[in-house]
C-alpha cells in the first residue's frame, strides 16, 4: 500500500500570511499539473505492484518522496505516444524508459523554460569542441563515455523497436534526447527521491564541478562559505518549500543559493548563469551580456563592447538561430542579480568589495598571461610554426593547460573566496608555466630569433614582466612603451595596434582604474611590419555605454596630436566629472579593420 500524506495549507496570523504571500511570489514552486490529468493515472498501480518487489530499493526511494506521497506514480513519468521514437509496448501500456525534459515540464513548466534556455541545456555541445578531440581521438570513445559524457550529456540513440542501443545509461546535464529536447533533469534531483535538499547541497553540482579545470567545489569547502555550511548543515532548512535566502536560512549559502534559488529581492531560477557577469570558462575572460530570444536558442551571451540587439529584434548573430529578441540583461543587469543575493546576508560595500577584487584579479590573469601569450600562439600559428593538427605540438599542451586549468583554478578561486586556488593552483601556476615551460618552448619552436621578437612584442609593454627582461640581462625602459592591444593579419602585411592609459606619468596601462579629475594621458599606435601608420590614417571609437562614437581628434577636438615615438595623443587632459560610476573603452581602427582588444578605463 502506497501511504500518501494529504496536502494541508495552515494560515497562523496576519503576519505569517504576509511572509508566506512574499515567499510566494518569489521563490515557490508549485506543480503547474492537475491530478488526474498530468498525475495520478491508475494505470500506474501495475508498476507498483511489480517493481514493489522486484526493485524495492527504487520503489522504497520513490515512495518516500513528495512525488510518491503527493500520487505522481511511475507511468506518470514514463507513459509514452506511440509515435515517439523511444516508445515500446510493456504489460500492456506504452512507455519510455528515458524521462526528458518534455516529460517533467507537464507538471514544471517554469522550471522547464528556465533551463531550457540555459548553458546547462547546452552542455552537449561539448561533442563538437577542442575537449570532445581530447576525449574521443587521444583518450577514446569509452573515456568519453564514462568520463565527459557524464557530465556533458550523450546522445541517446534508438533502433525501431523504442529500445536505447547508443548513449544510455546516462544523467548528463546537456543530453540529447530522442524527442529533440536537451538535458536530464536528473542530473541535479537524484532518481526516485527527488529530494530537495540532497539537489540543494554542493554535492550535487560536485559530480561535475569539480576537479583540476573546474575546481568550484574544491574552492567552495576551502571558502568559509563552505566551512559555515559544513559546520552548520543542520541549520540550513533545506528541505523548506521555498528556501530563500535570509529568511527560511542564514548559516551560509550553498551553490544553489547564488545561482538559482530565491533571495529576498531575487526570485529563483533554473537558469544557472542568468546571475553571472564574468565568463571565467574562456582563454580570455570577458565580461558577459545575456540576450534572450523567443525560439532558437532562447538565450546567448554577448560580450561586452560588442553590439547589443534590441528587444524586437531579429538578429542576425548565428547564435540566435532565427529567433526574435524579448529580453536583453547588460552584464550590470546580471551582476546586480547575484548582488541581490550576496545582500540577504552582506553589506553592500561587503558585497561590492568582493567584485572590485574580482575584476582586479581577472584583468591580472588576462591583461598579463591570456592576452600575450594567446597573441603569441596565434603568430605561430599563422607564421607555421605549428600546424593544423590540435595538440600535436607541445607548446599547444602547455598553452592548453595554461588557461584551460591553471587558468581556470585561478578565476574560479578569486570569484568563490578561495584563496588557496586564486594563488597556489591558479596564478602561481600560471606564472611558473609560462616563464619555465612556455617561453623556453616558444625558443625551441620558432628559434630563439624569433621568440625574442614575439617577446618583446607581447611581454615587454607588460610592467608586470618587467623582471623577466631584467634578469636575461635586457631590462625594459618603459617610458614610451605602449601595451598590445592586439595584432591582425591582412593580406599587406600584420597590423600591430598598441594602445595605453598613463595616470599621472606612470606607465602606460592597458586595464586601469582611475579618479574623475585625475590627469591621465592616453596614447595609441598602429604598426604595419614595424612601420607606423600616419596619425590621418587611423580612427579612435570611444565607448561608453551602450553609446559609441569617433573622436575627431585628440581631446575629442579636430585633429591628432603625434608625439616623437609616432604615438598618437588620444586624450591628454583630466578625467571630466560627467564620467564618474563609467566605464569607458577605446577601440582603434585602420582601414575598417579594428584592434582585437581595447584601452579600458574604470572612472570612480
Amino acid at each position: 500500500m502506497i501511504i500518501q500524506k494529504p496536502i494541508v495549507t495552515q494560515v497562523a496570523g496576519a503576519f505569517l500570511a504576509c511572509l508566506c504571500l512574499l515567499q510566494l511570489s518569489i521563490a515557490e514552486a508549485r506543480p503547474t499539473g492537475e491530478f488526474g490529468k498530468d498525475w495520478g493515472d491508475p494505470a500506474g498501480q501495475l508498476c507498483i505492484n511489480c517493481h514493489s518487489e522486484k526493485n524495492p530499493g527504487l520503489y522504497s526511494e520513490w515512495n518516500k518522496s513528495q512525488h510518491g506521497q503527493n500520487g505522481v506514480n511511475c507511468y506518470d513519468c514514463h507513459k509514452a505516444n506511440s509515435s515517439d521514437k523511444d516508445a515500446f509496448n510493456h504489460k500492456g501500456k506504452t512507455i519510455s524508459v528515458l524521462v526528458t525534459p518534455k516529460d517533467c515540464g507537464r507538471c514544471h513548466a517554469q522550471e522547464v523554460k528556465e533551463f531550457d534556455r540555459s548553458h546547462h541545456s547546452k552542455a552537449g555541445d561539448i561533442l563538437a569542441s577542442a575537449d570532445n578531440v581530447l576525449g574521443q581521438i587521444l583518450g577514446g570513445p569509452a573515456a568519453v563515455t564514462v568520463g565527459c559524457e557524464q557530465c556533458h550529456g550523450s546522445k541517446i540513440e534508438v533502433n525501431d523497436k523504442g529500445q536505447l542501443t547508443g548513449g544510455w545509461p546516462n544523467t548528463g546535464i546537456g543530453r540529447l534526447n530522442p524527442d529533440g529536447t536537451k538535458g536530464a533533469c536528473t542530473a541535479c534531483h537524484a532518481r526516485h527521491s527527488f529530494s530537495k535538499a540532497q539537489a540543494r547541497q554542493p554535492e550535487a553540482c560536485g559530480k561535475c564541478h569539480l576537479g583540476p579545470d573546474h575546481p568550484q567545489l574544491e574552492v567552495y569547502n576551502e571558502s568559509k562559505h563552505g566551512i559555515i555550511f559544513h559546520a552548520k548543515i543542520d541549520e540550513m532548512n533545506l528541505n523548506s518549500e521555498k528556501w530563500v535566502a535570509g529568511i527560511d536560512y542564514s548559516a551560509a549559502p550553498t551553490c544553489a543559493t547564488c545561482h538559482m534559488s530565491a533571495a529576498p529581492d531575487e526570485p529563483k531560477t533554473h537558469d544557472v548563469g542568468e546571475r553571472l557577469s564574468w565568463n571565467l570558462r574562456a582563454p580570455i575572460s570577458s565580461k558577459k551580456n545575456m540576450v534572450r530570444l523567443n525560439k532558437g536558442s532562447h538565450e546567448y551571451d554577448v560580450v561586452e563592447g560588442e553590439p547589443l540587439p534590441k528587444v524586437g529584434d531579429k538578429p542576425k548573430d548565428p547564435n540566435a538561430k532565427g529567433g526574435t529578441v524579448t529580453e536583453v540583461l547588460t552584464w550590470e543587469d546580471r551582476r546586480d542579480k547575484m548582488l541581490n543575493v550576496c545582500k540577504a546576508c552582506h553589506s553592500d560595500s561587503y558585497a561590492l568589495g568582493h567584485y572590485e577584487n574580482l575584476d582586479e584579479f581577472v584583468a591580472l590573469y588576462n591583461d598579463k598571461f591570456a592576452k600575450p601569450v594567446s597573441g603569441i600562439m596565434g603568430e605561430l600559428a599563422a607564421n607555421g610554426h605549428t600546424t593544423k593538427t590540435a595538440f600535436d605540438d607541445k607548446i599547444e599542451w602547455i598553452w592548453w593547460e595554461l588557461w584551460h586549468h591553471e587558468g581556470r583554478r585561478a578565476r574560479t578561486g578569486a570569484a568563490m573566496a578561495g584563496p588557496d586556488y586564486a594563488w597556489w593552483h591558479g596564478i602561481y601556476d600560471v606564472a611558473k608555466h609560462t616563464y619555465m615551460d612556455f617561453i623556453p618552448e616558444l625558443e625551441k619552436l620558432a628559434g630563439k630569433d624569433e621568440a625574442n621578437r614575439l617577446l618583446d612584442k607581447y611581454f615587454r609593454p607588460i610592467e608586470g614582466h618587467d623582471w623577466y627582461f631584467e634578469a636575461i640581462g635586457d631590462p625594459t625602459t618603459r617610458d614610451a612603451t605602449l601595451p598590445s592591444i592586439g595584432h591582425v593579419d591582412t593580406d599587406n602585411g600584420t597590423l600591430l595596434f598598441e594602445g595605453g592609459t598613463s595616470l599621472d606619468s606612470a606607465p602606460f596601462l592597458q586595464t586601469i582604474v582611475v579618479s574623475t579629475g585625475d590627469k591621465i594621458t592616453i596614447h595609441t599606435k598602429v604598426s604595419r611590419d614595424s612601420t607606423a601608420i600616419d596619425a590621418s590614417q587611423v580612427k579612435v571609437l570611444v565607448k561608453i555605454g551602450t553609446d559609441e562614437a569617433y573622436f575627431p581628434g585628440t581631446n575629442n577636438s579636430s585633429g591628432w596630436q603625434v608625439n616623437e615615438n609616432n604615438q598618437i595623443v588620444i586624450w591628454n587632459q583630466p578625467v571630466p566629472k560627467d564620467l564618474k560610476g563609467k566605464k569607458v573603452r577605446f577601440q582603434v581602427e585602420l582601414d575598417s579593420i579594428r584592434s582585437p582588444q581595447h584601452i579600458e578605463l574604470t572612472i570612480k
